[in-house]
């Protein structure tokens, strides 16, 4: 029988990919999205999409009320997503959101009797969010040991961040080759019903770069001109 493992799923390119790795390692992965709150909403059709299409043998989309709190541009409508490159940690930073999300992953494991969690955070290409340094996948991989019942018997519980050191060029071209449709997933901070791009957020920016450099036709689709 394949391992189980939780894979946590947004419905964005790199955490297709990361779908698409632990799928290709042999494990039976479990989908974990959240509905936070996010104002790109369209993301969650694109995980249920993926999924399906990527071979998930369970996918679970939980409630999450971190727009209840707001201090986000993609959970409060009021905070606009930035179009221009940000100095410094950007607005559209999610307060504690890997953390919280990281740690409902965990609890699933541990019911599951899964000891592999995967998450496609990034310390290259990314926006500057103190949860997808190293430093943190480091320390939550450290807790969930201390803070688990399978932890502390002796079961060895890690988190997998496959994507931590590549280049979203280099993400891009392994999802290609592991079978990946790009163009089902939803990167964009402000994509519409439709999961349309605006193509000038950071996550769009990002993503075009990524292709270009890549070498590989960008299948996304925007609604608003970024030229």
């Amino acid at each position: 029988m394949k391992p189980p493992a939780v894979v946590l799923l947004s419905g964005g390119l790199d955490s297709a990919t990361v779908l698409a790795i632990a799928r290709d390692a042999g494990y039976a992965c479990h989908a974990l999205s959240f509905d936070y709150g996010q104002r790109h909403s369209a993301e969650l059709a694109a995980a249920a999409r993926l999924a399906a299409s990527l071979g998930a043998v369970e996918h679970r989309i939980m409630r999450l009320g971190l727009g209840d709190f707001g201090g986000s541009a993609l959970t409060d409508a009021s905070i606009a997503v930035p179009e221009a490159p940000a100095k410094g940690i950007p607005v559209t930073y999610v307060p504690a959101r890997n953390t919280v999300m990281l740690a409902l992953a965990l609890a699933w494991a541990e019911v599951l009797g899964a000891r592999d969690l995967f998450i496609g955070v990034n310390a290259v290409d990314y926006s500057g969010y103190p949860d997808c340094r190293p430093e943190f996948i480091e320390g939550f991989e450290r807790m969930a040991n201390l803070a688990t019942r399978a932890g502390v018997e002796g079961a060895r519980l890690v988190i997998h961040a496959p994507l931590q050191h590549l280049s979203k060029a280099d993400i891009i071209r392994r999802g290609t080759a592991l079978g990946i449709d790009y163009a089902q997933t939803v990167s964009c901070y402000q994509a519409d019903e439709a999961g349309r791009a605006c193509g000038v957020c950071d996550a769009c920016r990002l993503r075009r770069q990524g292709f270009a450099q890549a070498g590989i036709a960008d299948p996304t689709v925007y609604w608003k001109s970024h030229t």
